[in-house]
């Protein structure tokens, strides 16, 4: 898997995130999914195996921590990198992200160069451990 056809979920119950992701991501040759909250996600992930997850915190009904902990419980999705985006900035939230199983945590408003950047890493990190089971 070559890092610029990646596919990409991201989770957010904001249309407008998800565009701005659209705007960030598509022009760098990424294949973007999304859904718009954690139950949807859930439903998604199986079926279009996403290469990396960008799941927003605070959302309806299931909110990404649970989505994030269901996703790294799961043995046929626990390798793929998850970053957990958030207004929310306290460290106990990064502690309870990454106890979740989050490989990255990043506050909102997102530095759009520094969530390139560890995209880019998540999915280098993925493709090692990838052949290392091969």
């Amino acid at each position: 898997m070559a890092a610029s056809k990646a596919k990409i979920l991201v989770v957010d119950d904001e249309i407008l995130i998800i565009k701005r992701m659209e705007a960030l991501l598509m022009p760098r040759q990424y294949q973007l999914i999304h859904a718009l909250h954690g139950e949807a996600a859930l439903g998604l992930v199986p079926q279009e195996q996403p290469d990396l997850i960008i799941l927003d915190v605070r959302m309806p009904g299931i909110d990404g921590f649970e989505v994030c902990r269901a996703l790294k419980t799961n043995l046929e999705t626990r390798l793929i990198p998850v970053i957990l985006m958030t207004a929310l900035g306290e460290v106990e939230d990064r502690v309870k992200g990454l106890e979740a199983g989050a490989d990255d945590f990043l506050t909102k408003p997102v530095n759009r160069e520094e969530l390139l950047a560890r995209i880019q890493s998540l999915l280098r990190v993925q493709q090692r451990e990838g052949h290392a089971c091969s």
